[in-house]
């Protein structure tokens, strides 16, 4: 995983969480781990990794996402496996 996904997925599962993470950057980073997105009507995307699935919203007004939905994207990655730990184990 490069430096920044790594820096990316860090400052998802920092708490409390920022407010200004990028949606693009978010897609990058589901890119990177293999994730199937499909766009959904609305600003709703269906997201799939390790046998897990969630809807995630893209942003309306910004292109940053607000606190609520990084800790539902931060939910969705604990639970398909992706986390800073979990990644960091897997450069070593």
């Amino acid at each position: 995983m490069s430096h920044k996904h790594l820096q990316l997925l860090r400052a998802i599962f920092h708490d409390p969480p920022g407010g200004n993470i990028h949606w693009r950057d978010i897609e990058s980073l589901l890119k990177h781990v293999d994730a199937e997105i499909e766009n959904l009507p609305g600003a709703r995307i269906r997201v799939r990794l390790n046998h897990m699935e969630s809807i995630l919203h893209r942003p309306h007004h910004s292109s940053d996402l607000d606190r609520s939905g990084i800790k539902h994207l931060r939910e969705f990655l604990a639970r398909a496996g992706i986390t800073p730990s979990a990644m960091e184990n897997k450069q070593d």
